[in-house]
């Protein structure tokens, strides 16, 4: 399994939040992304955003070796 991230950017705000959070699992990831977006974003941690954040998240592509 690769590392995943979720992106601010694939969401409208009035901030335009251009955050980009990354971690290798996704209760890690899903963990910083509930704090950055209870604490910049004005949202509520619970149950429901957090499965929201999981159904967000990406799988980034290994990087390609250089020949």
């Amino acid at each position: 399994m690769g590392r995943k991230f979720i992106d601010c950017r694939e969401f409208p705000s009035e901030m335009k939040c251009t955050v980009a959070i990354s971690a290798d699992n996704t209760d890690e990831l899903v963990n910083a992304a509930v704090q950055h977006a209870v604490a910049v974003h004005g949202h509520q941690d619970t149950p429901a955003f957090r499965e929201d954040i999981k159904k967000a998240i990406h799988e980034m592509e290994a990087p390609r070796s250089v020949a």
